[in-house]
């Protein structure tokens, strides 16, 4: 198997985290911060750590919860689905959340990507609780 090296790079501008957002999360109903104001994105920013996957391809957000770690948020911009980046950045969040602390987490649900389960699956995560909730959209 090949394996390709990318260009990961940390971002800390508010701005940049809601596009991030908005573009990954609009094809999944993430609509938890939609509306939010810049005084809140700001806030957002410094209580996050954020990564950037090579020309903006995708992004993941770490969340310090106590000692451990969530990734909060994650996925690819849809112009680079099908690719094979999404294990890329899934393992580089991973490496980074247990830099940080000594469990990490995702949530995810039906509405993420058709790829997202089998992708953490794939890089030893398990799913730790199932859950049923309304479809919110």
């Amino acid at each position: 198997m090949t394996r390709y090296l990318h260009t990961m790079y940390r971002i800390t501008n508010p701005e940049r985290s809601r596009a991030f957002y908005e573009a990954v999360g609009r094809d999944y109903t993430w609509i938890d911060h939609l509306g939010r104001d810049d005084a809140w994105w700001q806030a957002h920013a410094q209580a996050v750590e954020t990564w950037v996957l090579m020309d903006d391809a995708g992004y993941y957000e770490l969340h310090p919860v106590g000692a451990d770690v969530e990734i909060a948020h994650f996925g690819l911009v849809p112009a680079f689905h099908g690719r094979g980046l999404g294990g890329a950045l899934l393992e580089h969040a991973l490496r980074r959340g247990f830099e940080l602390g000594p469990r990490v987490w995702v949530h995810t649900c039906t509405l993420d990507g058709p790829h997202a389960l089998a992708n953490y699956e794939a890089r030893g995560l398990v799913p730790y609780r199932v859950e049923g909730s309304a479809d919110p959209r």
